[in-house]
């Protein structure tokens, strides 16, 4: 009956960051291996037309952290350190969408870059909170 005298203390906050860690890790693993799937060379040639610098490498970079990351942060693995490239790129896309394209922040015709900044936050939170209770990185604490 203790848990229900106060069921948000220290003991179970612990656990918020397990399906938020296990959210972003299935949409980045989908985002990262989506951009292999359609076409890397494709991905790299958008970012060549908005002047990103070594567009084609830059389009595998990007996927490989997407993918890499969010298969990381679905084990619970080095999560503290994963989330800073994934919070890095998901703070280059938000600037991209808004500021190279033009997109609004909620999307309609156009896709929006709502999610972008959904994404960064959460993976800031979770560089902040780190991985939770069911991880590998608890088992390594």
């Amino acid at each position: 009956m203790e848990f229900l005298a106060d069921p948000f203390d220290g003991d179970t906050l612990e656990w918020v960051s397990i399906p938020l860690r296990l959210a972003l890790g299935v949409i980045f693993i989908d985002a990262g291996f989506g951009k292999f799937r359609r076409g890397i060379s494709g991905t790299g040639e958008w970012l060549g037309g908005m002047g990103f610098p070594l567009p084609q490498l830059t389009a595998r970079a990007v996927a490989s952290v997407e993918l890499i990351g969010g298969s990381l942060l679905l084990l619970g693995f080095l999560t503290h350190w994963v989330a800073i490239p994934l919070a890095a790129s998901m703070l280059v896309a938000t600037w991209t969408q808004k500021f190279k394209l033009g997109a609004p922040f909620q999307g309609g015709e156009v896709q929006g870059y709502e999610l972008d900044v959904l994404l960064f936050a959460g993976a800031v939170a979770l560089i902040l909170a780190g991985a939770g209770p069911l991880s590998i990185d608890a088992l390594l604490d």
